[in-house]
């Protein structure tokens, strides 16, 4: 029986956006399914609950899943706050962990409506990740985007989150690949390496 996956978009995206990922995960085996949210006009607290209860609905599970960016943050939250969810990894894709600079900064020069209700999420980032979970995490070195514009990106970053941002205590494995922040959604190499971290905890087994 294949594994489900769920896979989430980031910020001012649709869950389409997710679809060649999903048909990339697909041919390695997995059962992809897409979950959507708003990400400026509602809170991501809604956006968490209802993650959850897609979660229970899934019974004993493993349930995986992978994640672009703000999704990394709805995602890691839910599975922090939500008891007896079932067994999976999570695979995040330049997910600003850490908190993000380019959102601060848009914020200091008046503009935060651009990350509307998810600002304050993105802003101050995750307190810790889920404990008993495997976390993962999928970095971007290209530089290009407009992030880089708002927010102090000095050293390695995607062009809207910085490496340093990508970090937390408590990853199982954390690897940079030669992409865009947009990109990591798009690229056929992170699709491989979040595939062989759902399959095994580690990106290159």
């Amino acid at each position: 029986m294949p594994e489900t996956v769920l896979l989430l978009h980031g910020l001012m995206m649709r869950s389409p956006a997710m679809l060649p990922l999903a048909g990339r995960l697909r041919r390695r085996g997995f059962r992809p399914r897409l979950f959507g949210y708003p990400t400026l006009w509602r809170s991501p607290g809604t956006a968490i609950e209802r993650l959850a209860l897609q979660l229970y609905g899934f019974g004993e599970g493993p349930v995986h899943l992978v994640a672009h960016s703000l999704g990394g943050l709805i995602a890691a939250e839910a599975l922090s706050r939500y008891q007896r969810l079932p067994p999976g990894r999570l695979v995040c894709l330049g997910s600003p962990i850490a908190g993000s600079a380019a959102a601060r900064g848009l914020a200091d020069k008046g503009l935060g409506f651009f990350s509307g209700k998810s600002g304050p999420l993105l802003r101050g980032g995750l307190i810790h990740l889920p404990e008993g979970r495997q976390v993962g995490m999928i970095a971007g070195s290209r530089s290009r985007g407009l992030g880089k514009f708002f927010g102090n990106l000095d050293g390695i970053n995607d062009g809207t989150v910085g490496l340093w941002e990508t970090r937390l205590p408590g990853l199982a494995d954390h690897i940079v690949v030669p992409t865009s922040h947009s990109g990591l959604a798009f690229s056929l190499l992170a699709a491989e390496l979040a595939a062989n971290f759902l399959e095994a905890g580690v990106f290159r087994p």
